[in-house]
């Protein structure tokens, strides 16, 4: 018989799941990882990567669009949805096999099916051959979340679609209703206006993309008006019926008015449901909140030798958390001493049109907090680069603790910024202050600039505006 126990067993593959398989290997454990359906999880099939090759489709049918800004000829220009889907779903396959290609090399051995914990340090896996018991001194759970539907109206996977349904449409929609302005509406929103639907979007908070700095969202707002977009704030969905034809949807407007409108398809993305149900915690004792599993600062559940990470368990719920989160738990499973993550350096990107990137404090919420701040913005109008790319919307925007020079929060949209928030992400967690950002020397023509003025125009000093 197969040897079935092991010094640690990781359920779920998806960032956080695989990464700590990984790091567990690395450091020696003999590590199983259980997966019930693709290596890769949801991010690397169902979320993350195919939306951004979505999204890249979108931006290039964008740029063709408007080649003539750029002193170029394109005639004729079309897209082909189903060509632009079969391209997404090549690039998450390819990662896919990349991540067992990851299993094989550092000797992680997988088992395919659905896992259920029945003991501390005991999971049951019922694959296609039926059920082996596998045990561990360590188990790491990492079965990340789902989609949450509309109580009265479940997706049906035809006209009323979440992101998986999306990702693969059955056909090109003409007329679209997206609720929920998170990243994950934003984005959508953003490819399916490009590839030229008829994009409405409902938000219930005042604003969109709301975990935002409320300078980003207002300026993200305009951007999205001005593409073509209608945007309901501060107003909800009250009925969503649909017909073979199309979908019917009762929209309170922020003034308390009830509108009816016709759409072709609806995308829901009003948050999500952990995947807590069915693995056994209830029988183990293992406390949760709100269905997502609590843990300490380490990952650690209230159950010895349990683990959790990822979109299990609290906000924020971004794979880059749930990769960090696996090297700190399995560092501190094979006895090391990691160092906790500060959730205040956690970024988040969302890849509409334009890019948001951001870290840290709103300027509100650092107010709230009884800062002293000295916040500073700088449009992408006045950077060189951006005027040359023709990139010139978006800004960077800093916010300081005034008495110690302590970088509280960054935020930008505009033309790869999710590239650019890094920047300030290390400074962040360096602990640097303003005098670090300003002696820094960065790199002349370049977006990255913006990041250096946005400092200087918190203390006075921009120079290029």
């Amino acid at each position: 018989m197969a040897d079935t126990n092991y010094d640690l067993i990781v359920l779920g593959s998806g960032p956080g799941g695989y990464v700590a398989a990984i790091r567990a290997a690395q450091l020696g454990l003999k590590t199983a990882i259980v997966e019930r359906e693709n290596l890769g999880g949801i991010c690397l099939n169902w979320g993350c990567i195919p939306t951004k090759a979505l999204l890249r489709s979108a931006e290039i049918y964008h740029y063709m669009q408007h080649a003539g800004d750029y002193g170029l000829i394109a005639q004729q220009i079309s897209a082909d949805i189903d060509a632009v889907v079969k391209r997404s779903r090549g690039v998450a396959k390819q990662l896919s096999q990349g991540v067992a290609f990851l299993m094989k090399k550092h000797k992680i051995t997988v088992h395919m099916g659905e896992g259920k914990l029945t003991a501390p340090g005991t999971l049951d896996v019922k694959g296609e051959k039926g059920t082996e018991t596998l045990t561990a001194r360590n188990i790491i759970v990492a079965t990340g979340a789902r989609a949450r539907d509309l109580p009265f109206a479940p997706a049906d996977g035809k006209r009323i679609w979440t992101y998986r349904h999306a990702l693969v449409p059955p056909e090109m929609p003409k007329k679209l209703l997206v609720i929920g302005s998170g990243a994950i509406g934003i984005e959508f929103a953003s490819f399916y206006s490009d590839m030229g639907a008829e994009v409405t979007v409902v938000e219930m908070l005042d604003r969109v993309v709301p975990v935002e700095d409320a300078d980003v969202s207002a300026f993200l707002e305009k951007a999205l008006k001005k593409q073509g977009m209608t945007i309901f704030t501060g107003a909800g969905v009250e009925e969503l019926k649909a017909t073979a034809s199309g979908v019917t949807a009762k929209i309170k407007t922020r003034d308390g008015k009830v509108e009816s409108a016709e759409f072709s398809h609806a995308i829901v993305a009003i948050g999500i449901v952990p995947n807590t149900e069915n693995i056994g915690l209830e029988a183990l004792g293992v406390k949760t909140t709100k269905g997502h599993i609590d843990t300490d600062a380490l990952c650690r559940t209230n159950v010895p030798g349990l683990w959790a990470i990822g979109d299990v368990t609290a906000p924020p719920w971004l794979a880059h958390k749930a990769m960090h989160e696996s090297v700190i738990s399995v560092e501190a499973i094979a006895g090391n001493h990691p160092h906790a993550m500060d959730p205040r350096n956690i970024p988040g990107c969302t890849y509409c049109r334009p890019q948001i990137a951001s870290v840290g404090l709103t300027e509100a919420k650092a107010k709230e907090l009884g800062y002293e701040v000295k916040a500073g913005t700088f449009p992408f109008i006045g950077n060189g680069k951006a005027i040359a790319l023709g990139e010139a919307e978006g800004f960077t925007k800093t916010v300081f603790d005034a008495k110690t020079g302590e970088l509280l929060g960054a935020h930008m949209i505009g033309a790869e910024v999710t590239e650019l928030i890094q920047g300030y992400t290390i400074g962040k967690t360096a602990e640097l202050v303003e005098d670090d950002f300003i002696g820094t020397v960065f790199p002349h023509p370049t977006l990255s600039e913006t990041m250096h003025e946005g400092v200087l125009a918190a203390f006075g000093r921009a120079l290029h505006i």
